[in-house]
């Protein structure tokens, strides 16, 4: 059997952090990085930029083959985790030999999230979470004149813009009432739909996709408005699920994501968590939150790095705080923090026929 000092797996950004943390303290024990993903570690924020053409799938690697082997690192990709063994300290991939480990990373990111649409299998429809997807997805950009997203979240309207650019009649639906919902308050939100509109998009709030059905060359979705959209190329882009099937009979915490303490610990001895697939402290409110974004990635994949190589220096987690920033048609939106907060001071300036908008939320 494999063994390994450090077992991580995963290969993003709280992976590759996690790493370079426990580099900095211990030059010399044993690495294991083993991600499922058959390419070397990429970054999914340039994944809309894959789609547009604007960046080569062959020059958006985080890390080459070189780096790991000047770190002494054994890199497994196409290797997914099945299943842990947390008394015995056991990795099992679906692919390979079992990894026998002193210290694990679960970094194993998140899956998207299909929601169970009558008929939406006997459709031809796309996700967006891979490198894969976005190459397949941008090669079928150039065919598809009418065109249909699921989920107006930063990822199907970074698609529904790609989508427009490309000369496709585009229809966005997103069941909330609002595009980014979670990231943007109504009144942005509203701001930026409008631009969409502007530019031919149509921009469906309040609606769900009752069903799904192959039609001619493409398909019919009926919303629950009793509207039949159809189109040619289906993106569903409804949200990510932490990617954590493989705990079952672990006996590692989870609720939404894995629960982890302020250093990334899970309630598993010698089993510590960073990225999307976590449940964990945040900034702002007292529960454990998921907040999926790059900026906590990294930060968690350091704490805990840290925190595995005994670093003398680590420090606890400082919570979640939302960050997101969105270009669009050559502008741009940035959020920071929470929209909306008890006890807080709220200034709003909002110039409409400028398209700007300003909000600021204060509480001492």
């Amino acid at each position: 059997m494999l063994q390994t000092k450090y077992l991580l797996v995963g290969s993003s950004h709280a992976a590759l952090e996690a790493l370079a943390a426990i580099r900095m303290q211990d030059a010399e024990g044993s690495v294991l990085l083993a991600t499922r993903d058959p390419a070397p570690p990429y970054s999914p924020t340039v994944l809309p930029y894959v789609v547009s053409g604007r960046s080569d799938p062959q020059r958006v690697r985080l890390r080459g083959a070189e780096y790991f082997e000047q770190q002494h690192v054994a890199l497994r990709c196409g290797s997914a985790l099945a299943s842990l063994d947390t008394a015995a300290r056991v990795a099992r991939f679906a692919d390979g030999e079992p990894v026998e480990y002193e210290r694990l990373l679960l970094a194993t990111g998140a899956s998207p999230a299909v929601p169970p649409i009558a008929g939406l299998k006997q459709v031809p429809f796309h996700v967006l979470r891979t490198l894969e997807d976005a190459v397949r997805l941008r090669a079928a950009l150039g065919g598809a004149r009418k065109a249909v997203v699921l989920g107006a979240g930063l990822v199907g309207m970074h698609a529904a813009e790609n989508l427009v650019n490309a000369g496709a009649r585009t229809t966005v639906v997103e069941m909330q009432p609002q595009v980014l919902p979670g990231y943007f308050d109504a009144q942005a939100a509203g701001l930026i739909a409008q631009a969409f509109e502007q530019r031919g998009a149509r921009v469906l709030c309040g609606q769900a996709v009752i069903s799904a059905a192959p039609r001619g060359q493409g398909f019919a979705l009926k919303l629950t408005g009793g509207e039949r959209v159809e189109g040619e190329l289906l993106l569903v882009a409804t949200g990510v699920r932490p990617a954590m099937d493989y705990l079952a009979g672990s006996g590692v915490a989870a609720e939404q994501g894995i629960l982890v303490d302020r250093r990334m610990r899970t309630n598993v001895a010698h089993v510590w968590a960073a990225g999307d697939v976590t449940q964990a402290a945040s900034f702002y409110r007292d529960a454990p939150v998921v907040n999926g974004i790059l900026p906590n990635a990294v930060e968690q994949g350091r704490v805990a790095g840290m925190d595995m190589a005994q670093d003398p220096g680590a420090k606890d987690y400082r919570g979640a705080v939302p960050i997101n920033t969105y270009h669009f048609f050559g502008r741009q939106a940035l959020s920071v923090g929470v929209d909306a907060i008890e006890g807080g001071e709220t200034s709003v300036h909002c110039d409409a026929q400028a398209g700007r908008y300003r909000k600021i939320v204060l509480r001492d």
